[in-house]
């Protein structure tokens, strides 16, 4: 065999092995899966554009409940934590001291009032007299004065009266409103007074506001898009309470501060909320958000599903023929986890929000549609 037949047989097993390895190769390519993706229709929906702003609870009303009068206490009427009535008893002071001090009085007021009989009989006496020209002029002018003294002194005692009986009610200390009641400073027996400090606190919380600060930068653009007509005055407030549940309830806005706080440049700004449930807690770190009142519509997708690149914003969309286009978009703004979507799409077309790493334009996927 010549050298020229050996080089065309070894020639013609390579190019026959080339061809069978580039058919295996094709083969495998038809065989593999197509990318899997996860896509959502670009929606009309009410975003209106909000706010968040960090706010802080505060119970509608709050007060230190605190002794009137000294002694000791006799008895706690509420347990610690619960929910009490307004005028419900809270706390009892011995009365027995404060007692006596009104049988004191009552008793010097009977005596009082004997005095002053006795003090109009003698100047009935010396008014007969003097009708008679028997005594001076002077001797009943005298007597009506002792009857004025008596008067005087009843009228003195009854007044220590009303603050003893006044000191009495408040050996009994009650709640002046509904509310909860908080944990107590002080036990059975001890001796307590107006020096004491507060016995415990009492919170109301069936509405609570929650105050926030804006700045004042952001007062002044709202008012401008107000003129222009691009934004209303009626504003919804919502809450973001701290586990990120969002709040059910909406509140009202029902207080501006007046003054511009000289450190933030910040004006306070309070909501009212009900809380009907509880949920609310005082002093709690909120996040507020405001949004416009009046409705709308606009085009959105899922904020994941929007990609930036060095031209701007961009999405994939997939086709009715299930392949990939990448589409330019304009973002004006994201709220609510969805992006804004002014142009480039239309309501409906298919956007992927999972797998955008394994596609390109061109390339066809199989997509499944968010939820479904």
């Amino acid at each position: 065999m010549s050298v020229w037949t050996l080089a065309r047989r070894t020639l013609a097993a390579t190019t026959l092995a080339l061809g069978m390895f580039s058919a295996s190769i094709a083969s495998s390519q038809q065989q593999a899966p197509l990318p899997a993706v996860v896509v959502a229709p670009a929606a009309k929906m009410d975003l209106r554009p909000s706010i968040d702003f960090p706010g802080r609870l505060k119970a509608i009303q709050k007060v230190d409940i605190r002794a009137r009068v000294s002694g000791f206490l006799e008895s706690i009427g509420f347990k610690e934590g619960s929910r009490v009535k307004a005028g419900a008893v809270l706390y009892k002071i011995e009365p027995g001291a404060y007692q006596a001090a009104i049988d004191e009085i009552e008793g010097s007021i009977k005596a009082a009032e004997a005095q002053r009989s006795l003090a109009e009989i003698e100047r009935d006496r010396k008014a007969q007299l003097v009708a008679r020209n028997t005594v001076a002029r002077s001797e009943l002018d005298i007597a009506n004065a002792q009857v004025g003294k008596a008067d005087g002194e009843i009228d003195r005692l009854k007044g220590s009266l009303d603050r003893a009986k006044l000191e009495l009610s408040y050996t009994q200390i009650t709640s002046p409103f509904d509310g909860i009641v908080g944990l107590s400073a002080v036990d059975v027996g001890a001796l307590v007074g107006p020096d004491s400090g507060p016995l415990t606190t009492l919170t109301r919380l069936d509405t609570v506001h929650a105050e926030f600060p804006v700045p004042t930068t952001l007062l002044l653009e709202q008012r401008d898009r107000v003129k222009r007509g691009e934004a209303s005055n009626e504003q919804t407030v919502s809450l973001t309470l701290p586990d990120g549940s969002v709040y059910p309830q909406k509140g009202d806005i029902d207080y501006f501060d007046a003054t511009v706080s000289s450190g933030t440049d910040t004006v306070t700004i309070r909501a009212t909320f009900p809380n009907p449930d509880g949920l609310l807690l005082d002093n709690a770190l909120v996040s507020v958000s405001l949004e416009q009142g009046t409705p709308q519509m606009v085009i959105a997708v899922p904020q994941q599903s929007v990609q930036r690149d060095q031209a701007g914003a961009f999405v994939m969309v997939v086709g009715g023929d299930s392949k990939v286009e990448m589409r330019r978009v304009d973002v004006p703004r994201t709220t609510q986890g969805y992006a804004v979507i002014s142009s480039g799409l239309k309501e409906g077309e298919q956007v992927i929000t999972e797998g955008i790493n394994k596609v390109r334009p061109g390339v066809v996927v199989d997509a499944a549609v968010v939820g479904g």
